[in-house]
């Protein structure tokens, strides 16, 4: 067995997979990349792994985890490519994915102009079964059980492969559910399913019930998935462990996702929100903005002492998915955004993408649409070469395309470039504003946290429009996401909805509930490999006003709970409601608290990579110094040196103008800036004073 020993982790993007090995003995971590294989994503995955072993001269039993986050579920749903789904419900409730809610999304002035999207189940594949059990779980009438073989019959004679179950009120007492699975096992043997009180254990019967059958129709596919990559990865490394992301911020072992695979949405932004929040934990930073640019989209967070905010309003695509995820707000202003011209003939950028296929104008199969990378490469931000190199970009082309546009809008090349840039620049800050402002945070206070291939670009201008005091750009900031993987524990969430108003709260009822939820933690860490000493339990509460429709969530204090320490929940719930909404009600004793949801988080501690401190650089920035070219910042074209950024050394200070390149990545330095190294390798992009 080799003496090395490495950890590797591996985030499968839509243009490249990104791979970090992490040496557990020094921390030194290697990176790569390899382009993904969107037909077999499996196949991406393996020649990474085998990729870094190669750099490294390493064998496969050096390897002593892998950890993977994978768009395979997301990008089902956003696609829309879901097989034919059965869906068991209560009788008299066929209907609840129709009736849905009465919400109409932002953008639209009335639903006359919303029309509701294709429902997950078409009512023909829908089937009811008589038995009803109350809100505390008390059976009002039986279990009809000819209704629940004639219902999994149906599906099996239909050639029907999945199969969705979501009973009236499950959440309080899944008895029913686990009896309908029982009959569906017997009758309809090969079905895969999912019952709600194993998904979702909380109450609002159409979330539970679309969050149910999203988690059965991905099933099959991220089964297939993780399955085949467990099978293959043992071919190079016998019995590793194999961990995968969750949009929680945690990560399962890959025999438990196959159970579980609805947790695995959004798991690549959830990654590198990680990532980047230990990085800048690291340097010093415990409010951070994240910031992931991508080709299609960029991903931002918000991090208050290391821990992203979390979620359970989330959706991807059309269906919204109340399992926690940490909270993304995603927008269509990526490299690869396309520039386009209104009805109105005003210019939008996005949400629209030229993708990696036919990509960009400038690159060498491109496309015909002018796009944000286009808008760069023109303007002399981004060199013309992608990868060092490795891909390169056509400098005309991208002109050509970009003065067409102008010519529509009587404007010429550099105010058309731009002005893509301004609109891609806008749509950012909007994102972060709705992670900050809109959550009751001065946005003033935070450190952004650029990385992903384009992230970083457009730093400066997010700082002027935000008032930002600082920006961080980690070293290798196209690998921040597969880092992030090698950070983060095994984490399991648990639920339970009890209603109850505060005065009325039976403690022992709640100690109870939780002393469950976290039994079930336990059994699920202990399956995972963990100790019980190591094993820690993280309480929350969701409580609201008495005839408000959503909840705010705070911690629960560890240990017995007694009618101080619910009384103590109840007084941080008053601030938190106040910190986002403006106001509270903790001096009015005529508007009640309501107590809804009990939560225990499971976490299995895993060790951290550490994050090294370089030497100082001999001499000054010069030595990093590898040329120049004309660069459009603000008003007029300036000659601007470039430099390579893995000769810049810590104290290194860089001032603006100036372009800052490294393999995967561009810093474009504006005037008025300067990018200081700190000790870690990262860029501290500061405004100077006065400017």
């Amino acid at each position: 067995m080799s003496a090395r020993r490495v950890r590797i982790g591996i985030d499968t993007g839509g243009t490249f997979t990104d791979v970090v090995a992490v040496d557990e003995e020094t921390g030194q971590t290697t990176t790569t990349k390899t382009p993904s294989t969107p037909a077999d994503p499996a196949e991406g995955f393996l020649t990474g792994v085998r990729k870094v072993l190669d750099l490294l001269d390493l064998p496969g039993d050096a390897v002593t985890a892998v950890s993977h986050g994978t768009t395979v579920a997301t990008n089902q749903l956003l696609e829309g490519k879901l097989d034919r789904i059965g869906f068991v419900t209560t009788e008299g409730y066929e209907s609840v994915l129709e009736i849905a809610r009465q919400s109409v999304p932002d953008g639209y002035g009335n639903s006359y102009f919303w029309v509701k999207p294709p429902r997950i189940v078409p009512a023909d594949l829908v089937r009811t079964v008589r038995g009803r059990l109350d809100h505390t779980g008390a059976e009002v009438r039986p279990f009809d059980e000819d209704d629940a073989r004639a219902a999994a019959r149906f599906f099996r004679d239909a050639g029907i492969p999945t199969v969705g179950v979501c009973f009236l009120h499950a959440y309080a007492n899944d008895a029913h559910e686990r009896r309908m699975l029982e009959v569906i096992r017997e009758e309809h043997p090969d079905a895969v399913v999912s019952i709600s009180s194993q998904v979702l254990r909380e109450y609002r019967e159409y979330e539970r019930s679309v969050t149910t059958l999203v988690d059965a129709a991905v099933k099959p596919k991220v089964g297939a998935y993780v399955t085949n990559i467990r099978t293959r990865l043992d071919e190079i490394a016998p019995g590793v462990p194999f961990y995968v992301m969750k949009s929680n911020g945690g990560v399962l072992s890959a025999g438990e996702v196959v159970h579980q695979p609805i947790t695995t949405m959004l798991s690549g932004p959830a990654a590198g929100a990680l990532g980047a929040a230990l990085i800048a934990g690291t340097a010093g930073f415990d409010r951070v903005l994240t910031c992931d640019g991508g080709g299609t989209s960029t991903d931002v967070t918000v991090v208050i002492d290391g821990e992203p905010a979390l979620t359970t309003e989330g959706s991807v695509g059309d269906y919204p998915s109340k399992i926690p995820m940490i909270d993304v707000v995603t927008v269509g202003a990526g490299g690869g955004s396309i520039a386009w011209l209104s009805p109105e003939g005003t210019l939008k950028v996005g949400p629209k993408s030229a993708g990696a296929d036919p990509g960009p104008i400038c690159y060498p199969d491109g496309g015909d649409q002018p796009t944000v990378t286009d808008a760069h490469v023109v303007l002399g931000r981004i060199p013309p070469h992608l990868l060092g190199g490795e891909i390169p970009l056509s400098v005309d082309a991208a002109r050509t395309g970009l003065e067409q546009l102008g010519g529509k809008l009587d404007l010429s090349l550099e105010r058309t470039a731009t002005g893509i840039l301004e609109i891609s620049a806008w749509n950012q800050a909007n994102a972060l504003r709705q992670v900050t402002v809109a959550k009751g945070l001065d946005v003033r206070d935070f450190t952004l946290t650029t990385f992903g291939g384009s992230g970083s670009l457009l730093a400066c201008r997010l700082m002027d429009i935000l008032g930002l005091p600082r920006t961080l750009v980690p070293p290798n900031p196209g690998n921040v996401s597969a880092f992030g993987l090698l950070t983060v524990d095994v984490r399991n969430d648990y639920v339970q909805t009890v209603v109850s108003k505060h005065v009325d709260i039976d403690v022992m009822a709640l100690e109870s509930v939780f002393a469950d939820l976290e039994g079930q933690a336990q059994a699920a860490l202990d399956g995972e490999g963990f100790p019980r000493g190591d094993q820690r339990m993280q309480r929350t509460a969701d409580l609201r006003y008495v005839g408000q429709a959503f909840e705010v969530r705070v911690p629960v204090p560890d240990g017995h709970i007694d009618a101080e320490g619910s009384d103590t929940v109840a007084q941080a719930f008053h601030a938190a409601h106040r910190q986002l909404y403006g106001y509270d009600f903790a001096d009015d004793p005529r508007q009640a608290v309501e107590w809804v949801n009990l939560r225990v988080s499971g976490i299995g501690p895993i060790r951290r990579p550490d994050i090294v401190r370089l030497e100082p650089g001999q001499g000054g920035t010069d030595r990093a110094v590898t040329g120049s070219r004309p660069v459009f910042f603000d008003d007029d074209w300036v000659e601007t040196p470039t430099y390579d950024r893995p000769r810049l050394a810590p104290g290194d200070v860089v001032a603006g103008p100036a372009i800052v390149e490294e393999f995967g990545s561009t810093v474009p330095v504006h005037p008025g800036f300067a990018a200081t190294v700190d000790a870690y390798g990262n860029l501290l992009l500061t405004k100077e004073t006065g400017r």
